[in-house]
């Protein structure tokens, strides 16, 4: 049973981080084209995030009592590129490609990587083989993208 309620807690979890993505897109699309530059949107965006970030570092979890003893390799860095690329892309693709669409693609996009990532178990992934069945989940999922931004 607590193996259940761990799932049903970072279910739960994810699928709040998941709600929060056409919000954010939304939002963020919104103020660019307010500022006109997708480029200081994230800088308005990372400087809010590092405050929160900070906050939830010093109150929530407190200051780590020790550093890693041996270097971390440079691509565990790279999170911060793709949340870049994240960032600038949705402020400027989803005001003139629509939100729906923008995260539409964008959920494909987690979907293919993360069946990727899970299968050859990248970067320290549990490994899930891609079986029969996730392959018919995924071609099932990007027909529904098609259909969902599909303009009738």
């Amino acid at each position: 049973m607590q193996n259940f309620n761990h799932i049903f807690f970072y279910a739960s979890i994810m699928l709040l981080a998941g709600v929060g993505i056409p919000i954010m897109g939304a939002l963020s699309g919104g103020l660019g084209v307010r500022l006109q530059s997708p480029a200081l949107v994230a800088v308005v965006l990372f400087i809010v995030g590092f405050v929160l970030s900070l906050a939830f570092l010093f109150f929530v979890e407190g200051l780590p009592s020790s550093l890693p003893k041996e270097p971390i390799p440079i691509q565990y860095y790279l999170g911060g590129f793709f949340i870049l690329f994240y960032t600038l892309s949705i402020t400027w693709v989803g005001p003139k490609f629509g939100i729906g669409n923008a995260v539409s693609f964008v959920l494909l996009g987690q979907l293919v990587s993360m069946s990727v990532i899970d299968h050859f178990g990248l970067m320290g992934a549990l490994n899930y083989p891609i079986t029969q069945q996730r392959l018919m989940g995924l071609l099932l999922m990007a027909v529904g993208v098609l259909l969902v931004v599909k303009r009738f």
